[in-house]
C-alpha cells in the first residue's frame, strides 16, 4: 500500500529495516540533509536544487554558468568603457555593479507566478538570516569600491589577471570555513593561476597609462589585490551560509538583500560627495560620447553586474565557493583577450604565458572535479545496487 499526500515538490521515502524483530524507522529524501537547527523550526520539505538526482540541476547550473561568463565579460569591458571616455566618478562605477538588485525579483517571483513551486516568496526568510545578508552586503560594498578605484587607474587586462590573485586566499578561507579537501587539482590550478599572476606583476610596469603616476597606478594595483582579497572570503562565507538552504529562489533573496545593502552604502558614498548631480553633468559635458551613449553605458553596465553576481551566486550554490573562484578566474582570461581585442592593450609574452597558466589551472582542476564525479557515481551506484538485495518496506510520502 503506497499512500501518497501531494504538499510538495520532493519525494521523501520512510523505510523500515528490519533488525531483530524490532523496526527502524529511516528517512530518507532525494535532498540533501535537513537545515541546521530543523527539530527547533518548521520543517521546509523543499526539492533540493544542489542535488545532482534533481532535475532543475543541470539547466541551472548551466544558466549560471552562462550569465557568469556574459556578466563578468560585459561588465569589464563596460566598466573601462566609462573610465576611458571621461567617466570619472568611483562611486558611479561602485554604485552601478549592485544598483540593478530589482531584477532579482524575476527568478524570486516568476517560478512562483508560473505556478513551477508553491513556495511563496520571502516565507522562510528568519532574522538571522536578514542580519547575515545585510552583513556580507556591507563587505561586498566595500569589495565594489576597491574594484572600482583598481578599474579606474589599470588597464582591463592588468586588473583581470591580477583578480586572479583572489584563488589562493579562496582555497585558503575554503579549507578553513567549509571544510574544502585539498586535492592535486584544486591545488595545482591555484599554484597556476597564481604564478599567472606573479608573471603579470613582472610585466605591468610598462603598462601604464599615460598621464598616471606611480602612486595612482599603484594604489590602483594593490586596490585591485584588496578586492580579490575581500571576494575570496566572500564566496566560501557564502558557501556556508548556503547549507542552510535548498531553495534557489532563497539565494536569490538572499542576494537581494545583500545587493540592497551595498547599493544603499554606495548611495550614500554618492550622496556625500554629491555624486548624482555630478553623474548629470558628466554625462552632459564630460563624456566624449555624449550624453545618451553615457546613460546606455550605466543601464547596461548595471544589467550585465546583475548577471555576473547572479551567476556567481548560483554557481557557489550549485557547486562550491572553489568551483564558482575557478570559473571565475578561468573566465579572467577572456577578460584579457576582450581588452586586447576591444581597447587595443598590450598582449607581450608575459601576459601570453599567463593566459594559458590560467587555462591550463581551470582545464586541470575540470579533469580532477570529472575523476571525483565518476567516482562517486560509482560508489553510489554500488551501494544502490546493495541496498536492493536487503528486504525493505517502503512508502513513499510526496509532500509540498
Amino acid at each position: 500500500m503506497t499512500p501518497s499526500v501531494k504538499n510538495h515538490t520532493t519525494e521523501i521515502q520512510f523505510t523500515h529495516h528490519r533488525q531483530g524483530g524490532e523496526e527502524l524507522p529511516h528517512l530518507h529524501a532525494n535532498s540533501a540533509p535537513p537545515m541546521e537547527n530543523n527539530t527547533n523550526t518548521k520543517m521546509q520539505l523543499h526539492a533540493d536544487q544542489k542535488s545532482t538526482t534533481n532535475k532543475r540541476y543541470l539547466p541551472l547550473l548551466v544558466i549560471n554558468y552562462a550569465m557568469l561568463f556574459v556578466g563578468s565579460l560585459s561588465a569589464s569591458l563596460l566598466s573601462k568603457y566609462y573610465f576611458i571616455h571621461k567617466g570619472s566618478s568611483i562611486w558611479v562605477s561602485t554604485w552601478v555593479q549592485t544598483a540593478g538588485f530589482p531584477l532579482l525579483m524575476i527568478p524570486i517571483c516568476v517560478p512562483y507566478l508560473f505556478k513551477f513551486t508553491k513556495r511563496v516568496p520571502f516565507t522562510d526568510f528568519t532574522p538571522t538570516m536578514l542580519i547575515l545578508s545585510v552583513s556580507v552586503g556591507i563587505m561586498l560594498g566595500f569589495n565594489n569600491l576597491f574594484f572600482s578605484w583598481g578599474n579606474s587607474y589599470l588597464p582591463i587586462s592588468t586588473s583581470a589577471l591580477l583578480l586572479s590573485s583572489q584563488l589562493v586566499f579562496n582555497l585558503l578561507f575554503s579549507v578553513i570555513i567549509v571544510n574544502q579537501k585539498m586535492t592535486f587539482s584544486n591545488v595545482n590550478c591555484v599554484i597556476l593561476l597564481t604564478l599567472s599572476s606573479i608573471l603579470l606583476a613582472l610585466d605591468s610596469s610598462n603598462e601604464r597609462p599615460e598621464g598616471l603616476t606611480q602612486r595612482n597606478y599603484f594604489f590602483g594595483f594593490f586596490c585591485t589585490i584588496a578586492a580579490g582579497l575581500l571576494f575570496a572570503f566572500y564566496l566560501p562565507l557564502m558557501e556556508k551560509i548556503y547549507k542552510r538552504v535548498n531553495c534557489y529562489e532563497m539565494v536569490m533573496e538572499m542576494q537581494l538583500v545583500m545587493e540592497f545593502s551595498a547599493t544603499t552604502m554606495a548611495t550614500i558614498g554618492m550622496a556625500s560627495g554629491g555624486g548624482f548631480a555630478k553623474m548629470i553633468s558628466e554625462s552632459t559635458m564630460v563624456f566624449d560620447k555624449g550624453c545618451m551613449v553615457y546613460w546606455v553605458t550605466v543601464v547596461a553596465n548595471v544589467v550585465t553586474w546583475q548577471l555576473c553576481f547572479m551567476g556567481t551566486a548560483g554557481m557557489v550554490f550549485l557547486t562550491s565557493s572553489l568551483t564558482g573562484g575557478i570559473c571565475m578566474t578561468a573566465l579572467l582570461s577572456m577578460n584579457v583577450l576582450g581588452g586586447v581585442l576591444v581597447y587595443k592593450d598590450a598582449f607581450g609574452g608575459f601576459k601570453a604565458v599567463s593566459t594559458i597558466l590560467c587555462i591550463w589551472g581551470f582545464l586541470s582542476y575540470v579533469y580532477g572535479v570529472h575523476k571525483v564525479n565518476r567516482k562517486e557515481h560509482h560508489k553510489a551506484l554500488t551501494g544502490n545496487k546493495n541496498s536492493s538485495d536487503s528486504s525493505t518496506d517502503i512508502i513513499n510520502v510526496v509532500a509540498y
